[in-house]
């Protein structure tokens, strides 16, 4: 048997969605079986890693200084190739454990932002081959969205997805399995927490801590009003008296927050239509546009993106994992989707 082979019969093919905030990896027929922050705690004297995912977020913000938990990706690319890599390896073995494959070596395919840099690219792609993986495939992410979505990506249509991630939102134009029109904007999830983070010490001098910014915003963010009258705990220090201290606050303070962030998104969303052929937006019009990323489950967005481009607004299902399930289904059917892949220059012997 050749060893390419025995390589194939002991790994599994895997889709990683290699988000700022979140990692989640697709198994070839089995799904999405690993949603886990992409945060990585690591002791500076020793540089060794002493968790990865879950457990490393929850020493967000709580670790003594030779302890840090950090983001190895910065705007959904890599800033620490090291970190970067064993967080990627740390997932691969974790999908191989019940194979017991000593030497996994699986094909993977990862979404990346559109628009990155090729060195950019090729961080990506080196890191996961160091980490193990035997091919590496690039899909961008609003390619691998739209078709985790199920939008008909390959087909003379236009169709329009908007990727609300954590630290870029893609809003794109496809037709004939390739972009078409499109906009990249480093506002997204992480952003809308440090507009929470400002005003909190803007309107009350209270220092939050990312962590309680993130819960304030899941729980009663929203981009427009949304007359729910909504409330939430805000806990911080205080930051004239250095002393702990709590207020409430509702979600129109919250949509105040966050309007300038928002306000840029949707012009984002209404440039790119714009910029795109008549046919093409006859097509969205139709269509209407979809929403993806965790950013999609923002309270009113929907419906304020719907009143700035007179077009229908769906959120897609499950939006936070629609990115892996677009790599997942490039897996299951490499063949046919090869060309909405990007070039790629690696693959381990």
């Amino acid at each position: 048997m050749a060893i390419g082979n025995i390589f194939k019969s002991l790994s599994h093919d895997i889709g990683i969605d290699l988000g700022t905030a979140n990692t989640l990896v697709y198994v070839k027929e089995r799904g999405v079986v690993i949603n886990e922050p992409s945060v990585v705690a690591i002791n500076k004297k020793t540089r060794q890693i002493l968790a990865i995912g879950e457990e490393a977020k929850s020493m967000v913000g709580r670790t003594p200084s030779h302890i840090v938990a950090t983001r190895p990706l910065v705007d959904g690319v890599v800033s620490d190739f090291e970190v970067t890599e064993r967080l990627l390896h740390y997932f691969i073995n974790r999908v191989h454990r019940e194979k017991f494959a000593f030497f996994p070596r699986p094909r993977v395919v990862v979404g990346i932002p559109y628009g990155v840099t090729e060195v950019e690219r090729r961080a990506v792609e080196e890191a996961a081959i160091s980490a193990g993986a035997r091919e590496v495939f690039l899909i961008e992410e609003p390619l691998a969205a739209a078709i985790g979505a199920r939008l008909s990506i390959q087909d003379a249509r236009g169709s329009m997805i908007v990727d609300i991630g954590g630290g870029t939102t893609e809003v794109a134009i496809i037709s004939l399995g390739g972009i078409v029109s499109s906009r990249s904007e480093r506002i997204a999830g992480d952003e809308l927490n440090q507009d929470i983070i400002d005003y909190a010490r803007n309107e009350f001098n209270l220092m939050l801590g990312e962590r309680t910014a993130e819960e304030i915003k899941i729980n009663i963010g929203a981009a427009s009003p949304t007359g729910e009258q909504l409330t939430a705990p805000m806990r911080g220090r205080d930051l004239i008296t250095g002393l702990p201290k709590q207020i409430t606050v509702d979600d129109t303070q919250i949509c105040q927050a966050l309007s300038k962030s928002i306000q840029t998104l949707v012009d984002a969303v209404r440039i790119t239509i714009e910029e795109a052929p008549p046919e093409l937006v006859a097509d969205i019009l139709e269509q209407g546009i979809v929403l993806a990323g965790g950013g999609a489950l923002l309270r009113g967005l929907d419906k304020l993106i719907a009143d700035a481009t007179d077009t229908a607004v769906h959120i897609a299902d499950d939006p936070l994992t629609c990115v892996a399930r677009g790599t997942g289904v490039v897996l299951e059917d490499l063949d046919a989707l090869r060309d909405v892949l990007l070039p790629t220059e690696f693959i381990r012997p």
